[in-house]
């Protein structure tokens, strides 16, 4: 949402007195208006160079510019630009795509549905979940469990599973049955003396005494990143995503994997979910599925999930869902292309390659007496800023000292996110150790400039 002023150099913002510093919060700040974008690099109108941190945003996994997409792109505008997925139509593209896609992901997910956006893809996900028990008799079983700081879309229902208050203050979510559970992150979230294990195990016990305080038959899914992107960058403790799966399938409690950000090899593995040694009902994909050079995103089921689906289908006579553009033959062919070169430059393998330099390297600001954790796997990872790392005590406002810090870092030509009190990083992931070198160096000299 934007608003027009005079100036295009201008965006008002109200501000206050930070209470440390007595140093303007919210400056008065113009917008940063990007380009050009060329690999790992974008550039602002007044041509400064940038190291794109965060791949656009958590997205752009081949880089920026990528000749071969827009090729895929051209040739496919030229020969189909347009069609839908309707009325027993379909398209070259979008059949060997969802043949790829089945292809890639776990073995176990063979059918494939597509909308624009992971958005679109996880209320797709509510809704063909409610149909699917509406077909098997159980009315009643509608209700899905999320987390707090989960981020899994902003339409009404994706932003109903959504944990974040920011995306649901002033908009009436959550809006469909949907309990949060605590935000797996030990550090924040772990009792004083609590370890790891004990953290996890706190928190699956919290998970069934919710499942049998609500009844099992009211329970429809759970979903959860495997790493929770935009609440923060947290990743899970150790054995929570095993636990988790247990008591689903100890319940009849479908699993979503939602991989929006983390799949094509964001974490060190294909998918999230591999990674943390789970096996999802379903999974849904988008960002780097096409490096956002075009709006899609896939949900991928089990025959199980699908046969319910198809089956009410046939007896109600119609799926009375669908997106106009969904699964465009031109996106279609740019997701095709995307994963090729992903494929033929082992990406994937770049990441688990480069993993321990990045990691290593960021987890080396952990001694800064800002900095209070570092925490991340493959190309993705956040830096928690505090007022007191003895204490873990947050800075006041909220969202003050990482809105600084990425400010530090654009002035020093990187791109990072801010998210509450933590710096959210995701490079492309045809970044090389040069350019994990060049990030660490712009990352340390903005933490430095931080104001203490």
């Amino acid at each position: 949402m934007t608003t027009r002023s005079n100036s295009l150099q201008e965006t008002d913002i109200a501000y206050q007195l930070h209470p440390y510093t007595n140093a303007r919060v919210h400056e008065k700040q113009g917008p940063m208006i990007i380009t050009k974008g060329d690999g790992c690099y974008v550039y602002d109108s007044e041509g400064k160079k940038y190291l794109e941190g965060l791949a656009g945003l958590w997205s752009v996994g081949v880089g920026f510019s990528q000749p071969r997409l827009v090729e895929a792109a051209a040739k496919q505008m030229a020969e189909l630009p347009y069609y839908q997925n309707f009325a027993h139509k379909a398209h070259a593209p979008g059949i060997l795509l969802s043949e790829k896609l089945v292809e890639i992901t776990p073995e176990h997910l063979t059918k494939v549905f597509y909308t624009n956006s992971g958005s679109e893809a996880n209320d797709t996900v509510v809704k063909f979940v409610w149909f699917m028990n509406n077909m098997l008799g159980r009315p009643e079983k509608k209700k899905f469990l999320s987390r707090n700081k989960a981020y899994h879309g902003i339409t009404v229902a994706s932003g109903s599973l959504t944990g974040l208050p920011g995306n649901q203050k002033g908009f009436d979510l959550p809006a469909i049955p949907v309990v949060h559970l605590t935000c797996p992150h030990y550090y924040r979230w772990a009792e004083d003396g609590e370890t790891e294990a004990e953290f996890t195990a706190r928190l699956l016990k919290e998970a069934e005494e919710t499942i049998l305080a609500e009844g099992p038959e009211t329970i429809a899914a759970f979903i959860g990143e495997p790493v929770m992107g935009a609440g923060g960058v947290m990743t899970p403790p150790e054995g929570y995503w095993p636990g988790i799966e247990a008591l689903c399938r100890k319940y009849d409690i479908l699993i979503v994997s939602d991989e929006v950000i983390n799949g094509f090899g964001r974490t060190g593995k294909p998918f999230g979910c591999e990674r943390y040694g789970f096996k999802p009902d379903i999974l849904v994909t988008s960002k780097q599925l096409t490096s956002s050079y075009m709006p899609l995103a896939a949900i991928l089921m089990t025959d199980e999930v699908y046969q319910v689906i198809a089956d009410y289908t046939e007896q109600l006579g119609t799926l009375g869902h669908g997106f106009t553009a969904g699964g465009n033959p031109v996106a279609c062919a740019v997701a095709l292309e995307n994963i090729k070169i992903i494929e033929e430059q082992d990406l994937m393998g770049n990441v688990a390659r480069l993993e321990d330099k990045f990691q290593s390297g960021l987890r080396k600001f952990s001694d800064h007496p800002m900095v209070g954790e570092v925490r991340g796997v493959g190309l993705i990872a956040g830096i928690e800023l505090v007022a007191d790392k003895a204490t873990k005590k947050s800075y006041e406002p909220a969202g003050y000292i990482a809105a600084t810090a990425s400010k530090l870092a654009a002035e020093q030509g990187l791109i990072v996110r801010n998210i509450y009190e933590t710096i959210g990083l995701c490079p492309p992931m045809i970044i090389d150790e040069a350019q994990i070198d060049e990030l660490l160096e712009k990352l340390g000299a903005a933490l430095e400039g931080l104001p203490t």
